[in-house]
């Protein structure tokens, strides 16, 4: 049972990563929310040496500008509660309950067929890195659940 519990804390330290990157994200997003946001998008360009003029840069700005507070406020809250879910879910894990070990499973295989999608549809080398992380971390909560049937 030793590699059985090395293993779901290691799913477990990866759930609170993904939950430690939402909560910079929902920090950031908060950050900004009220500030003149095409301002900032021009700065960042003007920053990365492009001119803010020419299409791509153009269009990113006026992609960034036309984000209301609203929904910047939105956002910011969804990434706050995919945290909390994230947070929760590493605790379980990392203290062994069972009800998390199936989150994982269920969450995770959730995210297979969209995750699949993504590298046919737009394949890059991150696309298929997600995926094979997304799917062995599966296969392995299947096998911790179910240790006879694998």
């Amino acid at each position: 049972m030793a590699h059985t519990d090395s293993g779901v804390r290691a799913v477990a330290v990866l759930e609170a990563s993904k939950g430690l990157l939402a909560l910079l994200v929902a920090i950031g997003l908060h950050a900004y929310a009220g500030q003149n946001l095409s301002l900032l998008a021009i700065d960042l360009v003007t920053h990365l040496h492009l001119n803010p003029a020419s299409h791509y840069p153009s269009i990113f700005i006026a992609a960034i500008g036309s984000i209301s507070q609203t929904s910047l406020t939105l956002m910011a809250l969804g990434a706050a509660a995919y945290t909390l879910v994230r947070f929760i879910e590493a605790y379980g894990l990392w203290h062994n309950l069972r009800w998390t070990q199936w989150f994982a499973l269920v969450s995770g295989a959730i995210y297979l067929p969209f995750e699949l999608y993504e590298m046919v549809h737009h394949f890059s080398l991150l696309s298929v890195i997600v995926l094979l992380i997304n799917l062995a971390i599966v296969l392995y909560m299947f096998r911790v659940l179910f240790p006879r049937v694998s």
